[in-house]
């Protein structure tokens, strides 16, 4: 059985014991939060949600908090001298595990 959870916008397909890294989230590590699912598979059976499937849910659990790799952003005028303005930024992040899909 997989699932197709959204979290604050976005979508994740999972399967029971999955880790997927979302946006940062403001549970604490070892919390469980509940997540709606928008498309639930089972073998020949599948069920698509306008926008959730009525009755299911994704129970996952905050494994950490982490940052991702670091993007770097840069200028360039040429003649300027600004070919060494470099900004970095790394987003953060959360891992969870999933820990059952129920529907």
């Amino acid at each position: 059985m997989y699932a197709v959870l959204n979290d604050r916008g976005r979508q994740y397909r999972a399967v029971a014991g999955d880790k997927l890294t979302l946006d940062r989230h403001p549970a604490e590590v070892g919390a469980t939060v509940d997540l709606p699912v928008q498309l639930l598979a089972d073998g020949a059976s599948v069920r698509i949600g306008a926008p959730f499937v009525a009755g299911a849910k994704a129970v996952v659990k905050v494994v950490s908090h982490t940052l991702g790799d670091k993007i770097t952003v840069g200028k360039y005028k040429r003649r300027k001298h600004m070919t060494n303005r470099r900004k970095g930024f790394r987003a953060e992040q959360t891992v969870v595990e999933v820990v059952g899909i129920e529907g």
